[in-house]
């Protein structure tokens, strides 16, 4: 297959190439496009052999259900059953936005699209070439991230065109990602609403517009004992391809485990990379050092994570470093994706040991 790249702008769309994206969606093509959490990979979401074109494009697990993207509140319920009051409440104040809201399924919805489950998932995103596109393909865009399956969600085209070129019919090029985070995931087919995916949309704000809101323990806990309930938490995600570490403790430890272990890489003659904060990466002397901003700014970590891991592949580095952030806020959700990225690999640096997935020292 032969993949056309196309460059829009937002705030001037070209409605040719809309019209055309829109074209290959209903015939069953699959479209990468700019959203402002990170770039989807969008098929046809009422057509089951669409997605099932998606999860081969991607690698995906066909039982990791996607996100069904509408564009007008009005094709809600379409695609969903028993819309509680607490979820309208919710699109009122958030959508268009980084928010997805997992529903009881209607009929017209296959099975291939929701990964075999009697839910979905649906998001209004809040970018113009997004909507635009939702509304030429028919309303319905099913689209997870456009990368493919565990690596770093893109927020730069060029990492589509990586991933999925010769595996796509088009890929729009839209620019950067605003916020570089996949969006807030609340499932609303329990009693009380549970956050499973943390995002831009904080647990905090969920609450200030719909009351009590849990938080899925498996999002941060990997030795929860429970199976994560979100679309594709339970497969290791935004992986760069060498190893990541997470080290946690006193910055003065962190910072001298950190020089100590890339030292002895480097007289291994392997490259090494670290992770940190604005304040502390002018202390570290590895190989490639990024700073994802200052510690306490979740919104600009956020936006630097995926681009700064994929950086690191670029940079051949095969051992990667990095500190732990704050986790309020917009910062739970980074270090969520951090510690998906590392396989809950943590090391202690005041001990020197190595926790693995189960909590286990080794």
């Amino acid at each position: 297959m032969k993949t056309k790249v196309v460059r829009i702008d937002e705030n001037n769309i070209d409605m040719k190439v809309i019209e055309e994206a829109g074209r290959i969606l209903k015939r069953g093509g699959l479209v990468a496009f700019p959203t402002e959490t990170v770039y989807g990979l969008g098929g046809d979401a009422l057509s089951g052999e669409s997605s099932a074109r998606i999860y081969a494009a991607k690698g995906r697990p066909s039982d990791n259900p996607l996100i069904i993207h509408i564009a007008d509140m009005d094709d809600l319920c379409a695609i969903a059953r028993n819309v509680p009051a607490g979820a309208y409440l919710l699109a009122d104040r958030y959508w268009p936005g980084p928010l997805t809201m997992i529903f009881h399924k209607a009929d017209i919805v296959p099975n291939a699209t929701t990964g075999g489950l009697e839910t979905v998932a649906v998001r209004m995103p809040s970018h113009k070439t997004a909507r635009a596109l939702i509304r030429a393909a028919g309303g319905f865009v099913a689209a997870p991230s456009a990368n493919r399956s565990g690596r770093p969600s893109p927020t730069l085209a060029k990492y589509v065109i990586e991933d999925l070129d010769g595996r796509v019919d088009l890929i729009i090029d839209g620019g950067p990602a605003q916020i570089g985070l996949e969006s807030t995931i609340v499932d609303f087919t329990e009693p009380e609403p549970v956050i499973l995916r943390p995002g831009y949309i904080t647990q905090d704000m969920i609450r200030e517009v719909a009351g009590q809101v849990q938080t899925d323990r498996t999002v941060m806990e990997a030795d929860s004992g429970q199976a994560p309930r979100a679309p594709g938490m339970k497969y290791r995600h935004y992986a760069p391809k060498g190893s990541l570490f997470l080290v946690q403790g006193a910055a003065d430890q962190v910072c001298a485990y950190i020089n100590e272990q890339t030292a002895l890489k480097r007289r291994q003659g392997v490259r090494t990379g670290v992770i940190a904060a604005q304040e502390t990466a002018e202390r570290y002397t590895a190989d490639v050092v990024k700073s994802m901003g200052k510690r306490h700014d979740g919104e600009t970590a956020a936006r630097e994570l995926f681009r700064i891991l994929r950086e690191f592949d670029e940079e051949n580095a095969e051992f990667i470093y990095a500190e732990f952030f704050e986790g309020q806020g917009v910062g739970e959700a980074v270090m969520n994706r951090l510690l998906k990225a590392a396989g809950h690999q943590i090391i202690q640096a005041d001990t020197d040991k190595k926790q693995d997935q189960k909590g286990e020292r080794t």
